[in-house]
């Protein structure tokens, strides 16, 4: 290894190969080679700072002359800061002075110890000034246009730019003077804007007259980042227009027009392509209506706007909004106006929701490849500090009007002082915001690219390490370092997030440390309300009972409840999950489980919160079975029972308690407990709609098995039994679809023992079958004692029998083969499409199908029988159907609902299944597969038949899950359908949106079945 080598790797050299051949070059051979090599080690990438050394040299050799510079106090030749740091940090703006040598005097800059901002009037002066306008005008106009009036724009924002840049990058500590860097940026491209708009006004008076242009007042409001002075060297600028017409006879449309043509030109100026490229997008996307709105709108308009239409997210937005180019005077005007809205939003109706949304639009769009690198958008990233001081100034700025700043680090400091945040907690969010900006400036400046990515090579690492630390860092930064100071500030951030805008609510309740902010009543009822907790008071109360006291419980709650609140806040229904929480946490006492779960699993933590304030159902079960609280934490305890396990299980507990009233009891509780785990394993995302009705379909069969267990011992009670009884399943439990509400549709078969006395006990064995299929009914139907609290009796339904209700509730097999041989109707053929033997013996089951199958899979279906099916689908609609539902929003038997899909499947099965054994299953979706490949339907429309079912399916199970009870409505109470929303799959805030794709994938269901079914 040579010496240069070795003296390269100390200096903290990279592509050492690269750098040595650079080293050679002519344009430095003339140079001192250690003098160079010391200056070059100012520089936070010196490979980069000799390639573009080189480079500079080559265009502009006027640049060898300010290598060294005099000493401010010795007046000694010494390394010219200015240049090599500008080198080794933006390979963008060395291009700019090439591109421009005689802007190199930029370069002659002397790093003042204490950095101060340009001024902003100084700033739009001089880029007025570049483009021909008089800056004292009060409608400045420029003197060029075209192509000379972009190039000399450009090139003069860019000169400001180099001159911010060198200012920063010698700046003792970048964390210190990073606001005024992010000032004077938005500074400068509010100057680029009136200097665009000077221009503007110049091209656009060949198509209007002078005299139209200067009669419209055009006020360009800064959005984003931009407006709230804290801008990134290079971003979408975001604005909106106010226009107003001030005389000149204009009438609005005429005045709109003109509005419309100097923003228009103004942004081509600032971007539209040209020989010195452009500085950045001027984005409008934000305006009312965002791209489909009008691009300027005069104040009475947005003001409308806003009053009528605007979303909640739209008045976050406007917090940042600041009049920074053309007249100003209108810009405060708009600033005045839409302040009492902002300030005010929080009251209104859905607040929560958007701001939810807003949260969740931080990480939506982040690709897979680029969440770990992600300093904006990503967990702990400057989107998290950003939206927890937004969303304190939303809450509090109401009545506050100190904390109605737009900066980021003006606000936190704001809302220290004035009580909002706690010192230490508003310093280490203040440092870790600042952090990651220059973390993000200085990854930004190397190209001049908009990006937020961390970068991967080790040598970038290391670049960007050394520049984050700055020049009088006393430890050398590595990329292991960069990485270990980034992890520990997104942890920090996120961390920051739960304990300054949650802890501060539980100050009011328990005693927590000293440096705590202590809210008023009012301010904590406040922070709970933007949450979305309804009842502030009632949450307040259940804060106090978990955190109360010196046990270990209310110790580790006081802990967790800052997180624990916003996880339940992000459920749909906060003050119930809370209460439910309470209730949990009271149950379970100082269960040393519970808490190490709370304590030491997050996932299952996060789990029972996002479940106790989603679904009613799971949280009643828990609060008579809270031991299942300990699933949450082990996804294996979730895994439904099978069928075998289930009735090995009740076998067992039979054995041990002979008596019936014992043994009903176990079997009810074993119901119980199984559709709470299979309840929770939904919530928690862990099985799929088809398992979910299998699951429920294996606990009704193993309960009505037991049930008919426990009867017959009792009927029988020690005598020889007469009958065999076989519970049929049929409908919906028949084809194992079922959900949280259905009840069982049965059909009860008996025959005799083989071995009795034929038609002579048929008499006795005929009441021992009624004995046995009522005693089942009373077992799964009738209140124990003492009650089961929160139970879902399983209800019988046995109206689907020959006769319905006026029929025997128990028939013998030959009845009812007689019956179906002479009597029946074509609808009862229908029904026993989905006959499925639940529960008895195995052998009356067999002969039970083979009776049904030629009944329900005719050889022909006669076209009266089709006709009947058809009549009878149409009277069912407009009988059964609820007075004043809406066919529209009723799943069942609704347009386009479950009976549709159903109907039309089983149509097919009855005219087809004889000849397709595919079409002989009691499942509605194996059925409708089999038909699409038989080409009864097209692939598109069962593909709709099945989205439509699948769909009105979940809504159907939504609703149990959401309120504990069975509905068969799409829900119309905001509330509700967010909920149902939620569960079928759509993002917090979506319900209108799920809403609106129900009812049109319902409505073309619908023309699908009227087409097949009545065609």
């Amino acid at each position: 290894m040579s010496s240069l080598t070795r003296t390269l790797i100390t200096l903290g050299f990279s592509d050492l190969e690269k750098s040595e051949r650079f080293l050679g070059f002519r344009e430095l051979a003339d140079l001192d080679q250690g003098e160079l090599l010391q200056s070059l080690k100012l520089a936070n990438d010196p490979d980069l700072a000799v390639q573009s050394l080189v480079r500079l040299l080559s265009a502009v050799p006027a640049v060898y002359g300010k290598l060294s510079v005099p000493e401010r106090e010795t007046g000694r030749q010494v390394p010219n800061e200015a240049l090599f740091r500008l080198l080794g940090a933006s390979e963008a703006l060395v291009e700019f002075l090439i591109r421009h040598p005689e802007h190199v005097d930029v370069l002659d800059t002397f790093p003042s110890p204490e950095p101060v901002a340009a001024d902003a009037g100084a700033l739009r002066d001089s880029l007025l000034a570049a483009v021909g306008a008089e800056p004292a005008s009060a409608i400045p106009v420029a003197a060029l246009t075209g192509t000379p009036a972009r190039i000399a724009l450009r090139t003069r924002y860019r000169r400001h730019l180099a001159e911010l840049a060198i200012r920063d990058l010698c700046a003792a500590s970048p964390q210190d003077v990073m606001p005024l860097v992010g000032a004077e940026l938005a500074d400068l491209a509010a100057a680029a804007l009136d200097a665009a708009l000077a221009v503007a006004r110049a091209e656009v008076a060949g198509q209007f007259s002078f005299d139209e242009v200067a009669a419209v007042k055009l006020a360009v409001i800064g959005m984003g980042k931009c407006g709230a002075r804290e801008l990134n060297y290079i971003s979408d600028v975001d604005v909106m227009y106010v226009m107003e017409a001030d005389g000149g006879g204009l009438d609005e449309s005429r005045a709109v027009a003109v509005g419309n043509a100097l923003a228009s030109a103004a942004a081509q100026a600032i971007y539209a392509p040209e020989r010195e490229p452009g500085l950045w997008e001027v984005d409008a996307n934000l305006r009312p209506e965002g791209k489909d709105g009008p691009l300027v709108r005069t104040l009475e308009s947005f003001l409308s706007y806003y009053q009528r239409w605007a979303h909640d997210w739209e008045f976050q937005a406007l917090l940042k909004a600041r009049a920074i180019a053309g007249d100003r005077a209108l810009g405060l005007r708009f600033e005045q106006a839409v302040s009492p809205l902002i300030w005010t939003s929080s009251e209104r109706e859905g607040f929560v929701a958007s701001v939810q949304a807003m949260r969740r639009r931080v990480t939506a769009n982040i690709r897979d490849s680029e969440a770990g690198r992600q300093l904006k958008l990503g967990k702990g990233g400057l989107r998290d500090v950003e939206f927890t001081v937004q969303l304190l100034q939303l809450v509090h700025a109401k009545n506050d009007e100190s904390i109605r700043v737009k900066a980021t680090t003006a606000a936190i400091d704001a809302l220290m002082r004035a009580g909002y945040i706690g010192r230490t907690d508003a310093a280490h969010l203040d440092q870790s915001y600042r952090y990651l900006r220059v973390l993000e400036h200085r990854i930004q400046l190397v190209h001049m690219r908009r990006t937020h990515l961390m970068p991967r090579a080790p040598e970038q690492l290391r670049a960007l390490a050394r520049a984050a630390a700055g020049p009088l860092s006393l430890k050398r930064p590595t990329a292991e370092t960069l990485l270990e100071d980034w992890g520990r500030v997104k942890r920090e951030v996120r961390a920051l997030h739960e304990r300054i805008f949650y802890r501060p609510i539980l100050v009011t309740a328990a005693h927590l440390s000293a440096d705590d902010v202590a809210l008023t009543t009012d301010a904590a009822r406040a922070r709970l309300a933007a949450l979305g907790y309804r009842d502030t008071a009632g949450a307040q109360r259940h804060i106090e009972a978990l955190t109360a006291g010196v046990s270990r419980r209310a110790a580790l709650q006081r802990q967790l409840l800052p997180v624990l609140l916003g996880w339940l806040a992000d459920g749909v229904d906060p003050d119930a999950g809370l209460l439910a929480f309470r209730r949990v946490s009271e149950a379970l006492g100082t269960s040393h489980w519970y808490l190490g779960m709370l304590r030491d699993h997050q996932a299952a933590a996060e789990r029972l919160c996002h479940v106790l304030s989603s679904s009613r159902l799971v949280t009643d079960l828990l609060e008579v079975s809270p031991e299942a609280t300990a699933w949450f934490g082990n996804d294996k305890e979730l895994v439904p029972l099978t069928f075998a396990a289930q009735w090995a299980e009740i076998q067992s507990k039979m054995s041990r308690h002979p008596e019936p009233a014992g043994a009903i009891r176990l079997i009810r509780l074993n119901r119980q407990r199984e559709i709470l785990r299979i309840a929770i394993a939904d919530c928690s995302g862990l099985l799929a709609q088809d398992q979910v009705s299998a699951a429920l379909s294996d606990v009704d069969r193993a309960t009505v098995l037991g049930a008919l267990m426990v009867a017959e011992a009792d009927v029988y009670a020690g005598e020889p039994p007469l009958v065999h009884v076989l519970v049929v399943a049929m409908g919906r439990q028949g084809g194992r679809e079922i959900g949280y509400g259905s009840d069982a549709d049965v059909l009860f078969v008996q025959q005799l023992v083989p071995g009795t006395a034929g038609a002579a006990v048929e008499g006795p064995a005929q009441q021992q079958a009624k004995a046995i299929v009522s005693k089942v009914m009373s077992l799964l139907t009738q209140p124990l004692k003492p009650a089961i609290q929160a139970e879902r009796v399983l209800s019988i339904d046995a109206d689907l029998r020959p006769e319905g209700k006026n029929g025997p509730l128990v028939r013998s097999l030959d009845a009812y083969r007689e019956y179906y041989s002479r009597w029946s109707s074509a609808w009862e053929a229908q029904a026993l499409l989905r006959a499925l033997p639940m529960a008895g013996f195995d052998g009356l089951a067999a002969e039970f199908v083979a009776m049904a199958d030629p009944v329900r899979y005719p050889a022909v279906l006669a076209e009266a029988d089709q006709r009947e099916i058809k009549r009878i689908k149409a009277r069912m609609e407009s009988e059964r159907l609820p007075r004043g539902a809406d066919p529209a929003r009723h799943v069942k038997l609704g347009r386009g609902g479950l009976s549709d899909v159903e109907w039309l499947v089983q149509l097919w099965q009855l005219k087809h299944a004889h000849l397709h054994a595919g079409l002989r299953t009691t499942s509605t979706l194996a059925a409708l597969h089999a038909a699409r490949g038989l080409d009864l339907v097209g692939e598109g429309d069962a593909e709709l038949l099945e989205a439509a079912w699948r769909l009105a399916g979940k809504v159907r199970n939504a609703n149990v899950i959401w309120t504990g009870k069975p509905s068969d409505l799409l829900p119309s109470a905001r509330r509700d359908l967010e909920a149902v929303a939620r569960w079928c799959g759509y993002e917090p805030g979506q319900a209108a949106a799920f809403e609106e794709d129900y009812l049109g994938l319902t409505r073309k269901a619908r023309a699908v079945f009227e087409r097949l079914f009545y065609g």
